[in-house]
């Protein structure tokens, strides 16, 4: 079955964890700085786009020579979260990552559909 079939079925990952495949899946929220660079964001959000990941929010703010970016993703193991949270710290333009569990608040964002 391929990416675009699997699509139909959103609680199914679409990328198994060969490392941690019994693991929960979960929600998390990244916490980058990197440089202000033109193309720092594009590899950041690359590093999800490759294991077939969709964020669930971005939140970018640019501010002196820094970007502060706030990522929520859902649907991967803690393990495949460290392991995307390691890939960036190896990114040149990141300067620090924090990753923590995304604990469901009423602040968190909800899109409204235009009548």
């Amino acid at each position: 079955m391929s990416a675009l079939e699997r699509l139909d079925h959103p609680v199914t990952p679409l990328r198994t964890d060969a490392w941690a495949a019994n693991a929960p899946h979960t929600r998390v929220q990244y916490r980058l700085q990197a440089e202000a660079e033109p193309d720092s964001l594009c590899r950041i959000l690359n590093l999800f786009a490759l294991q077939f990941l969709v964020p669930q929010q971005v939140h970018v703010q640019h501010a002196d020579e820094l970007m502060h970016i706030e990522v929520q993703i859902g649907g991967l193991s803690w393990h495949r979260a460290e392991l995307i949270g390691q890939k960036m710290r190896n990114l040149i333009s990141v300067v620090e990552v924090q990753l923590e569990p995304c604990l469901p608040t009423a602040s968190t964002f909800e899109p409204r559909l235009a009548r």
